[in-house]
């Protein structure tokens, strides 16, 4: 039986034990030739100590962590934040303090399980509340390409080339037309990612979703060689961080975003402020796969940790992948963040510490890199793609911003 943790919100959880055959059926309609069923999955990076004693283990929640900054507060009564939303960021930390004492090892962005002279690494996901804008603007053709950056990007962080993906798809009526659309994002998703779509399921759950609506999850498995694990252990006061684009939201904080935008007054269908798009187009923006661009940058060395700047934005993401004792200097006007941020931020009145704990800022991956590698990096993000030198690695903790 999957167990699965949710409050209507973009935070789930998961607890791996085992695997053995699914003893709960909702009458799904199988799709594919070849489908395998868990009955429970994992997300959580184990130390590799410990992998070869568990097949997985508990999802860190994305959105969680202790360390907070602020550059600036804001005094008005009505800024907006992600728990006015309906989002609890420190419930999600306590739950997930309480699910690490039944599954130790949980931390990170994938899930290690021993094979051979490698490790499967296997990631698990959805795309939140991102949902509620597919259906209001109909744009349906994308959000599977979210579905699978979620998962895949996750697993890169630890050196992984993704091998092949699975898919959940539920809803109370199904639609085909609907469905094939959201399918063909996910097909297109897995090619950016290159690895294949090798199962999925469809669940027809009559009265359980609103009429149109629907549900997505992901699951995610690839491969690295045990000598080759990304995994933070060299990374040293002085390494460099090199921050690579995101292409907006990407897929959480959109519980935020939607108060915002009823705040704002503005539909979707309305241009974004300053911008040639509608706020629809901005907001169901598709998350940037990362995948063949980090597998080739880990390729020329040097890269010794990456975070996925998901919930928790750099605050707690970053502090993930390092040892103890080190933190992190960004420096805050070393990118341009995006007008659709800007314009999230003024309208909702909302503080910079919160702005920066829930969303990626326009930054959705970050490496920890040599100083050697550092140059090599941006020099070639002068060509075939953008990057940036966010930051650096120092002795203490935390996230700060100068």
């Amino acid at each position: 039986m999957t167990i699965t943790f949710r409050a209507n919100t973009e935070l789930s959880r998961c607890v791996a034990c085992s695997i053995r055959p699914s003893d709960h059926n909702s009458s799904p309609i199988q799709r594919y030739a070849s489908r395998c069923t868990f009955n429970r999955f994992a997300n959580g990076f184990q130390p590799l100590s410990m992998a070869s004693n568990q097949l997985g283990s508990v999802r860190r929640m994305r959105n969680s962590g202790n360390h907070v900054f602020s550059m600036t507060k804001n005094s008005s009564s009505e800024s907006l934040t992600y728990k006015d939303a309906g989002v609890d960021i420190d419930a999600g930390s306590e739950l997930v303090r309480r699910i690490a004492k039944m599954a130790p090892g949980i931390g990170g962005f994938g899930g290690l399980f021993p094979l051979g002279d490698s490790y499967l690494v296997a990631g698990t996901d959805g795309v939140g509340t991102k949902l509620k804008l597919a259906f209001e603007t109909g744009i349906h053709e994308t959000i599977g390409i979210d579905l699978v950056a979620m998962s895949v990007n996750d697993i890169v962080t630890s050196g992984a080339k993704p091998l092949f993906f699975l898919d959940y798809f539920a809803t109370s009526h199904l639609d085909v037309d609907l469905a094939e659309k959201v399918i063909k994002g996910i097909v297109d998703g897995c090619q950016q990612s290159d690895c294949i779509l090798l199962g999925g399921e469809t669940a027809e759950m009559p009265d359980f979703y609103a009429d149109g609506e629907y549900d997505l999850s992901g699951f995610a498995v690839g491969i690295v060689k045990r000598d080759a694990v990304i995994n933070g252990r060299d990374i040293v006061a002085g390494d460099v961080l090199i921050g690579l684009p995101s292409s907006g939201v990407h897929s959480n904080g959109f519980s935020l975003v939607r108060r915002v935008l009823s705040r704002s007054g503005l539909s979707l269908k309305d241009k974004l402020p300053g911008e040639d798009v509608t706020l629809g187009e901005a907001l169901m923006a598709p998350t940037v796969i990362y995948v063949k661009q980090v597998l080739d940058l880990i390729s020329k060395g040097g890269v010794k940790g990456i975070a996925h700047i998901t919930g928790g934005g750099f605050t707690d993401n970053i502090p993930r992948v390092f040892p103890k004792g080190l933190g992190a200097v960004i420096h805050s006007n070393s990118w341009d963040v995006p007008t659709l941020f800007k314009w999230i931020q003024e309208v909702g009145k909302i503080d910079d510490a919160e702005m920066r704990r829930t969303f990626n800022m326009g930054i959705g991956m970050v490496l920890v890199v040599s100083k050697e590698a550092s140059h090599r990096i941006l020099k070639d993000g002068d060509g075939a793609y953008k990057a940036y030198h966010i930051g650096e690695v120092v002795s203490g903790g935390g996230v700060s911003y100068h």
